[in-house]
């Protein structure tokens, strides 16, 4: 690279760090559903709660800010758009500020309403969040962070709980009945790519997960299907315990693919 080149990319950081910073403090957070938390030395919304809102990870969101060196996915570039409310100039601004181009005529997931992506923070006791079709979490709680460690990481894309499920070594330690609850999660999701068929979405996430490990390679030409709904689940927390969870799914109102999951630790015995 160029010194005119690399001193574009660095003023182009720097655009984007003062662009994010803009939106994020013209939104109050009476306006984003969250809770308020007293006096604020800022205006908006602080840095973690964007985050949260858009299914991020904190420390990434304020490299962005920082403008340092680092690349995102049109994902995370969509959910960021939607949490701070930007319209479709804003948003190809974004995308041009962050060195991506909107994908054209590639079918997107429904954006979440900022009001939606506010409910899991509203559940500060329980591990809460939405997801859509194709399992990536659009909206969080810290609760979920402290009971699926991995899940939410700096790697620039938002998180997602079938790449967590298979490719995280920390799952198989969390989900105390790991086989089942896996092979359940790739029933549901075989389900789920069959009522889209097309949708690159899911043809990206199956050969990834294809690739990172021999159990979906095993499994997925069984062809096996399962609706998605609540239940029950084991976890094991850090000091060792297992604990039973209680988990119910809502799927949002007008966004069909979008389903809110609450987890309630059982009294059922572990």
């Amino acid at each position: 690279m160029s010194e005119s080149d690399l001193s574009d990319a660095v003023e182009r950081r720097r655009e984007l760090a003062a662009f994010l910073r803009s939106r994020r403090e013209r939104i109050t957070p009476r306006e984003a559903g969250l809770p308020s938390t007293g006096r604020r030395r800022t205006p908006g919304l602080r840095r973690e709660e964007l985050a949260l809102l858009a299914g991020m990870s904190a420390t990434w969101y304020t490299y962005l800010e920082q403008g340092r060196d680092i690349r995102v996915s049109d994902q995370v570039l969509d959910a960021l758009a939607v949490a701070l409310r930007l319209d479709e100039h804003e948003r190809g601004h974004l995308f041009r500020l962050a060195g991506r181009a909107p994908a054209a005529g590639e079918p997107r997931p429904e954006p979440i309403d900022p009001e939606v992506a506010a409910v899991p923070l509203l559940l500060p006791s329980h591990p809460a969040f939405v997801i859509d079709g194709a399992y990536e979490v659009l909206s969080h709680n810290p609760a979920t962070e402290r009971v699926f460690p991995g899940l939410v990481t700096a790697g620039g894309r938002p998180p997602n709980f079938a790449r967590w499920t298979f490719l995280e070594p920390r799952a198989r330690e969390v989900l105390v009945d790991w086989e089942a609850e896996a092979r359940g999660l790739l029933a549901r999701l075989r389900t789920l790519a069959g009522a889209r068929p097309g949708d690159p979405r899911f043809g990206r996430l199956v050969d990834e997960l294809h690739q990172g490990s021999p159990e979906v390679r095993q499994w997925w030409p069984r062809f096996e299907v399962e609706p998605r709904g609540g239940g029950h689940k084991r976890l094991r927390s850090p000091d060792g315990g297992v604990v039973t969870y209680a988990y119910t799914a809502f799927h949002v109102a007008g966004r069909p693919e979008q389903t809110l999951v609450v987890y309630a630790a059982s009294n059922d015995p572990a």
